[in-house]
């Protein structure tokens, strides 16, 4: 040390980020360069440093390095050496640091140039040569981990593991990766100069196997990865609420208001603050400059204006009796008369918005665009990222028809889920035989064709007709639209791959990075293919269904009775269709919608096939996946049941030794499969990593029967009416052999910013007890197990409980349950 609060030791600033998801801000500069309060963010981490004696500094760039090195020059203005490192190809986070290693001779600091902190740098060097670590990653505490890398540590503050971007199944600490390391060079060592790597995905992983000390630093000061719009103009906010310790250059002429010199202000004002405006801007008469607006030098605000949480760079006009609300301008821009400009939207630099336009709220205009009077901006004008919240919920896409599902919505998803697949792709769309699902498919259609794909469009089809489809054609994935029953305003949209599977969330992600970019293949006009429509399909998916019958000529002489139901008509006239071919006796009940709740409607199915003297009673649900048997006798085999009621039928037939389950799933059938010599598979909870994993093994014929059972309702009724007639069962045998079981599922609110630390506590709570962290925490007891699961789309914990009794399972409950209100309520304490 040089004297306190002065370190030696160099430094490392990660300077090449692109920035995509903050475009338009960073169309023509890299994302370090982008302003915070006038001011690139790269600067404020030069003055960190500098505050802290470090002035030896690397920085390692790669997209429009020029605008980096006109602006900081070698350093001389700050009274620091900075030392560029350019890399002609991309080389990751380690790689580019690796590229600098003949800079670091000693142990050194790697920082991000695009995210702002005020952390303690004397503090958590210390804490580093303290613990001798030869890797420390400063950590910090985010209540919603799902965008970061979570990293977990002991007591002692030693990592022990990594999970990079999880899900919230998967969230099992609420500390993340800032991206901030202290490190030994010898580390570097793993890789040569040149090797592409990443620290947290490669090196770390590396060093945490081969025991290289290595430890997390939880920090309590302020950070802000400015990824994206709504977190860069929370890091202006945060810095104008005085959250972060850092200098702002410029007078306060009132609490909360800090305006520049040679600002010249109008009449009859409203300044609330907290506010700040740069040097020589004009500020007209009655214009209202609300809460957390930011003004950058040299603009001008018209009269009548109104700003609110807005965020002007340089050189903006602003026309009389105009309004922005909670957006971002950039330089050079001009917004004329009479404009309003909604929440989360973008107007990019030198783009002139024109009197009484209309910027929705979430949308971004790129650079230099002009906006006719008048006109309504509802989506991305041209190029680059849209930020928007996350698209993909459990399994697919749900929203209201013309509102959240709009025509042109359908069109530019169809064009990023396909722009995702190889060149040449063929699509399958289907559509429910309504008319508002009708002209979403239309619009998914002309979205695929536009990127030079090819589409298999079919009407008047169900779920399992669309996975049906993709694999007979050898598509390369499908799109199903289906209207809610209980809402006749709201779709449900699934996508498959090629295997007829749901996709998994990689692909999802991949696909809504493309849609918020509006990144799309597009051909040219001769290479526009014409849709392939197919009529009538339903017969070959009847058809292909009773290939997996034993024997159709025992069922046609038992002429079994069935009674069926289903909230969707669409789905329930194909069952019938099929379910005749196979020589059934059908009795069909249409008037669901007479009943209040889903329990009446069933408790009616019972009483029909009590009534009629059916061999069974059946509701299809209405994505012709999932089934409620009812038996001869009137009992109800529904969710858990019908699981363990599938696996025995699996067992009985012995064609497969591997039965896929939930994680969720009952321990029983570990036991049922034991006493039959087969493997029980556990997965995680999503559809699309159960029926991946099922159809690794599908039988000689292609045909995977537990797939069927669980995802393909209509055929999975059929096989279980082959079984019963094969085997001379009646249906209530085989629910007389279900062993018994007590498994219980409750639901507790929770906000979404509180799970990674619920899920943290109950870590640290339980350490010394038997858990499993592969999906949510599971926890081991003598009375059973417990698991405690952050839902993936509800702001809620699912909490799961089996016990060896029904009292202990009940008591199971309660006990978790009232820990993770109490973890919520202990929140303040």
């Amino acid at each position: 040390m040089r004297k306190k609060g002065v370190i030696i030791i160099k430094a490392v600033i990660m300077a090449g980020g692109k920035g995509t998801r903050l475009r338009p801000l960073t169309c023509g500069m890299p994302k370090p360069m982008v302003p915070i309060l006038e001011k690139p963010v790269m600067e404020y981490s030069i003055e960190l440093l500098k505050k802290y004696g470090i002035d030896q500094i690397a920085v390692t760039m790669a997209y429009l390095p020029s605008v980096i090195t006109d602006h900081f020059g070698n350093g001389e203005v700050w009274g620091i050496d900075l030392n560029y490192f350019t890399e002609d190809l991309p080389l990751g986070t380690g790689g580019s640091v690796k590229n600098a290693e003949a800079f670091l001779d000693d142990t050194f600091i790697v920082i991000s140039g695009d995210a702002l902190t005020d952390l303690n740098l004397q503090k958590a060097i210390a804490y580093h040569k303290e613990k001798k670590s030869k890797a420390t990653l400063v950590l910090k505490k985010e209540p919603v981990p799902l965008e970061y890398g979570v990293i977990i540590t002991d007591e002692e503050g030693r990592i022990i593991r990594f999970l990079e971007k999880p899900s919230w199944g998967e969230v099992f600490s609420d500390t993340v990766n800032t991206g901030i390391y202290i490190l030994e060079p010898e580390v570097l060592n793993y890789y040569k100069r040149g090797e592409n790597f990443d620290f947290s995905k490669d090196l770390f992983p590396k060093l945490l196997r081969d025991q290289i000390p290595m430890y997390g630093y939880i920090m309590e000061d302020y950070w802000n990865d400015i990824g994206d719009l709504p977190s860069y103009m929370q890091t202006q906010f945060d810095i104008l609420d005085r959250k972060v310790k850092i200098s702002m250059n410029c007078e306060e002429v009132k609490k909360g208001i800090w305006i520049k010199e040679g600002t010249k202000l109008g009449e009859n004002i409203k300044l609330t603050p907290p506010l700040y405006i740069g040097k020589n801007c004009t500020i007209h008469n009655r214009a209202n400059l609300d809460a957390y607006t930011i003004i950058g030098e040299n603009c001008e605000i018209g009269e009548t204006a109104v700003l609110k949480r807005s965020i002007l760079w340089k050189n903006v006009r602003i026309g009389e009796n105009s309004h922005s609300s909670g957006t971002t301008i950039c330089s050079n821009a001009q917004v004329k008369s009479g404009v309003n400009i909604y929440e989360h939207s973008a107007v990019g630099s030198g783009s002139i918005l024109s009197n009484r336009v209309m910027v929705k709220p979430n949308t971004k205009i790129w650079p230099d665009k002009k906006i006719g009077e008048d006109s309504i901006v509802n989506q991305n004008l041209v190029w680059g990222t849209k930020i928007s919240k996350t698209i993909f919920g459990y399994k697919g896409i749900s929203g209201d028809i013309n509102m959240d599902i709009t025509p042109e919505f359908a069109s530019r998803l169809g064009s990023a889920y396909t722009s995702n697949l190889k060149e040449e792709a063929t699509i399958v769309v289907s559509s429910d035989r309504s008319n508002a699902c009708h002209i979403i498919k239309n619009s998914f259609i002309s979205g695929i064709l536009s990127t030079g794909a090819g589409v298999i469009h079919m009407k008047d089809a169900v779920m399992s007709i669309n996975r049906f489809a993709v694999k007979n054609y050898g598509a390369n994935g499908g799109i199903h639209i289906r209207i809610d029953p209980f809402n006749k305003n709201r779709a449900h949209i699934e996508f498959v791959d090629e295997n007829g599977a749901n996709i998994d969330r990689n692909t999802e992600r991949k696909i809504e990075n493309l849609f918020n970019r509006d990144d799309f293949q597009r051909c040219n006009g001769e290479k526009v293919k014409s849709a392939v429509k197919i009529d009538n399909f339903s017969s070959l998916y009847i058809q292909n269904g009773a290939k997996i019958i034993t024997d159709l000529s025992k069922i046609k002489r038992k002429n079994p009775k069935i009674i069926i139901s289903s909230r969707c008509n669409n789905l329930l006239d194909l069952a019938v269709m099929f379910l005749k071919y196979i020589g059934c006796q059908i009795q069909c009940e249409y008037a669901s919608d007479k009943h209040k709740s889903a329990d009446t409607y069933v408790a009616h199915i019972s009483e029909q096939v009590l009534k009629n003297k059916g061999h069974m009673g059946i509701i299809l649900s209405s994505d012709g996946e999932k089934m409620i048997l009812i038996d001869e006798k009137g009992r109800i085999i529904d969710r858990e049941m019908y699981l363990v009621f599938i696996t025995l039928i699996l067992l009985k037939i012995g064609k497969d030794n591997k039965i896929v389950v939930p994680y969720t799933a009952p321990k029983i059938i570990d036991k049922m499969a034991e006493s039959y010599d087969a493997q029980v598979v556990r997965t995680k909870t999503s559809s699309d990593a159960i029926m991946n994993e099922m159809l690794k093994s599908k039988g000689a014929n292609g045909i995977c029967l537990q797939y069927i059972l669980n995802y393909d309702a209509i055929w999975a009724v059929g096989k279980i009416v082959d079984f019963m007639i094969d085997q001379d069962l009646k249906l209530s045998n085989l629910v007389d052999e279900i062993p018994d079981f007590y498994l219980i599922k409750k639901e507790i609110a929770c906000d979404w910013q509180e799970k990674g630390r619920v899920i943290k506590e109950i870590i640290i709570n339980h350490r010394d007890r038997d858990i499993e962290l592969f999906e949510g925490v599971k926890i081991h007891d003598d009375k059973g197990w417990a698991l405690i699961l952050p839902d993936k789309e509800k702001a809620i914990f699912n909490v799961y409980t089996e016990g060896f009794s029904e009292e202990y399972a009940q008591e199971l409950s309660i006990q978790f349950s009232e820990k993770v209100e109490q973890i919520l309520k202990n929140k303040h304490e």
